[in-house]
């Protein structure tokens, strides 16, 4: 089957408006980014510890998603299980003396990473950043007369804490982010968080001084975006904690605890450095934690128990949040890829993944089709100023059109490039990019269960979401380049075709 129609002609010069090779020479994109002459380790590394990328001629434009693992830490994993015997931490033996000593390591090991006090912080190990998350939901004490106020730019893994305050009756707030760039403006931060809550008020006696829990990204896991890390002190002094997302954030930027304070701050340890894969961290604030009221308990978190007298102790600190036993074999890995990523230098990995992200979106910002219409429409900012390196877009045909998400999975797939195509779990960055009202979101008449398509047709949305490319660790120019010469080759001056397309499942 032919996958596209025809090239388009050409304008009247003869010529196409875009460069007819999208593959720069070096000495001229050292020109614009000479920082990235910085980063040449990273070259090397990509030869020699992720090889198997172009072992299999495979172009990964995924770190958001997901980092890639060095062959040197699944090494180290491989000799460390060999060469020794590790047993349940929940016990006095030797084989459980040896794994909770490597936890512990560990454990210390990301507060070093993130220079984070040990009386100030605690690193409590989870089965993702979703479960970090998840951990501050549930105990957070919300009740009437408490507020949690969110980014509208949030992951849906800090969404679903709305239904813990919904719950148990506080109020919920949503700020806002504007397009083009998808961001929110520092009045509206003060404007939200200074809103009184409904009555019935309370004290904030009845809730430890709080007013309630506040809640953002470091940097958008959709756009890129990355917003102020001020906001947290603004927030304290409203007298809110906080829960920092940090895990689109981590993985290329220096995070200092001993200069912000957030109270709460999910990781995700896969999107730094690749493996292990199910493992994450909830790093809080000793004083924050205290307030959490666990609404259970569970092997591993308990002092003492008693079932006929109908009681229970907790432990302290970070083990009365470890549900049951915790992944003994594969938390020592995290301390074996802090070390790697702290030799290579985070902000070497922000450097590269600055300039590769600034260089690709002059190129895509730059691209129009014979016609004069844009080649891709971008959301987010369009140059390297408080931005990541997520780019999230989509590419239009010669008519201005959407090309539809699922064309480019498609394509992508067939040229064996990963990237991510959807609303990436972040619905609330989505609707501003598409500039969806909140009438648009209220599907009047809309019977459920619909399908995904019904329910888009009820919105108004052209397509069920963005094109996401992401770079990191292991990114090269050449990357960027094969990119872009999937895109000018495949939709530059095409109306792609869109037979055959699979019928959209979820968003």
């Amino acid at each position: 089957m032919k996958r596209t129609k025809d090239r388009a002609a050409p304008n009247a010069t003869g010529t196409h408006p875009t460069p007819q090779s999208p593959i720069p020479q070096q000495s001229t994109f050292l020109d614009t980014y000479p920082e990235y002459a910085d980063t040449a380790i990273l070259d090397h590394l990509r030869a020699t510890e992720y090889r198997y990328l172009d072992a299999k001629n495979h172009l990964y434009l995924d770190y958001t998603g997901g980092g890639l693992p060095a062959e040197t830490q699944i090494q180290a994993h491989a000799d460390r299980v060999r060469a020794n015997c590790f047993g349940n931490p929940h016990s006095a033996n030797p084989t459980s003396a040896a794994s909770t000593e490597l936890v512990e390591q560990a454990r210390d090991a990301v507060l070093r990473f993130f220079n984070a006090s040990p009386d100030e912080y605690t690193a409590i190990f989870t089965p993702n950043a979703t479960g970090a998350c998840r951990l501050v939901g549930e105990a957070y004490p919300f009740q009437p007369g408490t507020r949690f106020v969110q980014l509208a730019d949030n992951h849906n893994s800090v969404n679903g804490i709305r239904e813990f305050a919904r719950r148990r009756g506080a109020q919920i707030d949503t700020i806002d982010v504007t397009p083009p760039e998808l961001r929110a403006e520092e009045h509206e931060i003060h404007t939200a968080l200074d809103r009184p809550p409904p009555p019935p008020l309370r004290s904030r006696e009845d809730n430890g001084g709080r007013a309630g829990l506040f809640a953002y990204p470091a940097q958008s896991n959709f756009s890129g975006v990355q917003h102020p890390l001020e906001w947290i002190d603004i927030a304290h002094r409203y007298g809110f904690d906080v829960l920092l997302d940090a895990a689109a954030y981590a993985p290329a930027n220096r995070i200092d605890l001993a200069e912000i304070h957030p109270d709460f701050m999910p990781v995700s340890w896969y999107k730094l450095f690749g493996y292990p894969t199910g493992l994450g961290c909830l790093i809080a604030r000793r004083e924050a934690l205290a307030r959490l009221q666990r609404p259970w308990f569970s092997g591993g978190t308990i002092q003492a128990v008693s079932v006929q007298g109908d009681w229970f102790h907790p432990l302290d600190g970070a083990a009365a949040f470890e549900d049951g036993t915790v992944n003994y074999l594969s938390i020592p890995d995290v301390e074996v890829g802090l070390r790697w990523l702290s030799a290579i230098g985070i902000d070497t990995v922000h450097t590269r993944v600055q300039c590769l992200t600034g260089w690709l979106l002059d190129q895509l910002v730059r691209a129009r089709h014979a016609t004069g219409t844009p080649l891709v429409r971008i959301y987010g900012p369009t140059t390297t100023d408080a931005r990541g390196g997520t780019i999230a877009f989509n590419f239009l045909d010669p008519a201005g059109r959407v090309v539809d998400e699922r064309v480019v999975a498609r394509d992508a797939a067939r040229a064996t490039i990963s990237l991510r195509t959807g609303c990436f779990c972040n619905p609330g960055a989505g609707e501003a990019a598409f500039r969806l009202r909140r009438e648009n979101l209220r599907l009047p008449g809309l019977q459920f269960p619909a399908t995904v398509d019904e329910v888009l047709a009820a919105m108004g949305m052209p397509t069920a979401g963005a094109i996401r490319v992401s770079f990191g660790l292991a990114s090269t120019l050449d990357d960027g380049a094969r990119f872009l010469d999937f895109a000018f080759s495949t939709y530059l001056d095409r109306f792609p075709d869109t037979s055959d397309l699979p019928a959209r499942v979820a968003c």
